[in-house]
């Protein structure tokens, strides 16, 4: 059952606003909407039993994920500040209450919370947030997180020698093997998060050579 028109309405009329300078783009809702497709493509993969899956509470919880993404954090010292997974679940769940409205059916809106607020710990007690964990942790993979990342850096004022930095600092420090091991409850989709690394480790290197090349 797909949601309430209304609160569809309300909630694409808040991510409509990419950023607190009122800068309007289709990126929030670009990416509320991918995720949940992404959710959509892993229950078709049958890796929970599919009867009595909350759909509304799972896609409500996808478009919520994007509503901290409007805000810049910044430290007292004037740097960005990144939000953990579990700052971001838990600002969500307190955004979406701002945004739904007081005609949203509380007991939708009390379900997706719960998710949320679940989504974070290592062993979630609900089949619906081990689903948007894994979903929303291969975001972190592949050429799409090389571009998300490319995205979040510009926002901050840096530019590609910060991305080729940073590539460098996650094969240096094992990054990946730890988010691979650590980052999913599902084998198959840690094995779809290893072959999207061969791109986004594809990407990085083309990019680092080309930045080797143009040196003195």
């Amino acid at each position: 059952m797909p949601l309430d028109a209304r609160l569809r309405q309300r909630l694409e009329q808040a991510l409509g606003v990419v950023d607190d300078h009122g800068t309007a783009g289709p990126r929030l809702l670009d990416d509320a909407l991918r995720l949940w497709q992404r959710v959509e493509t892993l229950v078709a993969m049958n890796l929970v039993p599919a009867e009595g899956l909350d759909r509304d509470a799972l896609e409500l919880a996808c478009y919520s994920l994007q509503l901290p993404l409007r805000r810049s954090r910044t430290l007292p010292t004037g740097k960005p500040q990144r939000s953990t997974v579990r700052e971001r679940a838990e600002e969500s769940a307190e955004l979406l209450l701002g945004v739904a409205g007081t005609d949203t059916d509380e007991l939708l809106l009390d379900r997706a919370a719960r998710l949320l607020h679940e989504m974070p710990h290592r062993s979630p007690m609900l089949d619906e947030a081990r689903l948007l964990a894994d979903a929303v942790n291969l975001d972190d993979f592949g050429v799409v997180g090389v571009a998300l990342q490319v995205i979040q850096l510009a926002r901050q004022g840096e530019g590609v020698t910060q991305i080729a930095e940073r590539c460098e600092a996650r094969e240096l420090y094992g990054y990946w093997e730890a988010r691979l091991k650590d980052g999913f409850h599902f084998e198959a989709v840690r094995q779809l998060a290893t072959r999207r690394l061969e791109s986004a480790r594809l990407v990085c290197s083309l990019l680092i050579a080309e930045l080797r090349e143009d040196a003195p």
